[in-house]
């Protein structure tokens, strides 16, 4: 049997072509083959609604196939309809051609900007956009790594770009406070210009993170190793700590042992509109790296006067 598009795109027979286009626009999301990698049939049904919006999109055809119904074309040329009653309008899609900016205004719905870069940039070949406006140019991707404070404190970076053209740009980044590792950013305009007069594609530009060689962080939290001397550990004393709000004097307790964490609090991440994360300042016990033999004799008669059992509870 010849396909019903008004069924096929779910609408009534006297659906206006908002409706029309509202109902394609939900169904081609639907049913997009990258959205749904393990439905095999998602592709065809794909197909399927393309066709069906290609004609009754069309005020001209959509008459045509009211009246002559899938044999609309031959009936228009002359030829009546094809023996059989078979279809006689086809339209292969190809997915990657999808153009999902011709209903969002450039902008790809429920977040699905970078999944579908590739498809916008299939438009600039010369396809003309609804309204007329010319296709875009190809996004860009790119990557930058920055250091670990620029990530946690924001400000700018300088990024090289080598066009398609073979120019070679220096940009500005704007970095937010807070960014987390892979982060994409995207540069409205700074990708390739099209080819036929429209506006520059974008910019996408993935932010990697530098390590730090103290600090390290956990959500909005930072950790910072702290070294101090066993004096310092053992009979307790006030040490310097440098924060991402400037430096912090630290009160180490007496009797603290290597790896505790105290807590430096709002001197975390403070990621923009949100509360800053906290600072833990973990301690490490320095010895000194060469001790006479009356330093380790001191220190065996420290070990004796107060036995530890450290190895406890270590266990498999």
């Amino acid at each position: 049997m010849a396909e019903d598009y008004y069924k096929t795109l779910e609408v009534s027979r006297d659906a206006d072509a908002e409706a029309i286009e509202k109902a394609y626009a939900k169904l081609a999301r639907k049913y997009h083959p990258d959205l749904n990698p393990d439905d095999k049939t998602a592709k065809k049904k794909f197909q399927q609604v393309q066709a069906a919006y290609d004609v009754l999109k069309d005020a001209k055809k959509r008459q045509m196939y009211d009246r002559y119904g899938s044999a609309y074309e031959q009936a228009a040329a002359g030829g009546g309809a094809r023996p059989g009653g078979g279809q006689a309008w086809s339209q292969t899609v190809n997915p990657e051609d999808f153009d999902f900016a011709q209903f969002f205004g450039g902008e790809t719905p429920g977040g699905f900007g970078d999944l579908f870069t590739q498809f916008r940039r299939g438009r600039a070949g010369g396809r003309r956009t609804r309204g007329g406006e010319r296709p875009a140019g190809q996004d860009v991707e790119a990557e930058v790594e920055i250091p670990f404070s620029l990530a946690i404190l924001g400000g700018e970076t300088q990024l090289s770009l080598r066009h398609a053209t073979g120019e070679t740009e220096t940009l500005s980044v704007k970095i937010p406070a807070g960014i987390d590792d892979g982060k994409k950013l995207r540069l409205r305009g700074r990708g390739e210009p099209s080819p036929n007069g429209g506006p520059r594609g974008n910019l996408l530009v993935t932010v990697r993170i530098a390590p730090h060689p103290y600090f390290t962080r956990r959500g909005d939290n930072l950790y910072v190793r702290v070294p101090v001397t066993l004096w310092e550990a053992a009979g307790g004393a006030k040490v310097d700590v440098p924060t991402p709000k400037g430096t912090v004097s630290l009160r180490v307790p007496p009797g603290t042992s290597s790896g505790a964490k105290l807590r430096i609090k709002g001197h975390g991440v403070a990621a923009s509109g949100q509360a800053a994360g906290d600072l833990f300042a973990e301690i490490q016990i320095v010895i000194p790296p060469k001790l006479d033999d009356a330093g380790l004799d001191e220190i065996k008669q420290l070990d004796a006067r107060f036995p530890l059992q450290p190895r406890r509870d270590l266990h498999w």
